[in-house]
């Protein structure tokens, strides 16, 4: 059994790491879900403005480390049936360090892409597209006020995904066959 984190900075590539892994045979454990779930409990559309609402809600009740405490039951439950486990949206330096207490053989990949690379890509997607602009100030916001930068700086590995996606499948398929 494995106990993967994905992270890194909007644009790098996370979602399609994830999805690798997932169709590898790891099960994924999304940890934004968290915020769909009680939204849907609370009969709210699900948007943007009700999504900012429910995260700072559950930070201002459980801290910086809400989402890993949160979905700590999901890990655990996935362990215990001897399955591979991606987690997709560790952001805090809180939440690295409540998950890396409570499983030490948690490994962080990183998947780094360059600014430059990375707000092309926010830029040209379908869905939410962001001007460079809008892309830099996610970028300070992420690193100030959700500590994004820490788990970051303690990947166990770090991938450069700045080529394309044939690369970094063979990097991460090196990873888990490790």
């Amino acid at each position: 059994m494995s106990i993967f984190a994905v992270v890194g900075m909007c644009g790098s590539g996370k979602s399609t790491a994830t999805e690798f892994l997932e169709k590898n045979g790891f099960s994924k454990i999304r940890f934004g879900q968290i915020t769909i779930d009680e939204i849907k409990k609370r009969n709210l559309s699900v948007n943007e403005k009700n999504e900012k609402k429910i995260r700072e809600e559950l930070r201002k009740k459980h801290g910086m480390a809400a989402y890993a405490i949160l979905n700590i039951p999901k890990i655990i439950s996935l362990l215990n049936k001897n399955n591979n486990i991606v987690l997709d949206g560790l952001y805090s330096w809180e939440e690295y360090l409540i998950l890396k207490e409570e499983f030490p053989e948690i490994k962080i990949i990183c998947i780094y892409a360059s600014p430059e690379k990375r707000y092309q890509r926010l830029s040209e997607r379908e869905i939410r597209p962001l001007t460079e602009e809008e892309a830099f100030l996610r970028d300070k916001a992420e690193i100030e006020k959700l500590h994004k930068a820490g788990p970051i700086a303690m990947a166990d590995h770090t991938l450069i995904n700045n080529k394309n996606i044939p690369y970094l499948e063979s990097e991460l398929r090196r990873i888990i066959n490790g």
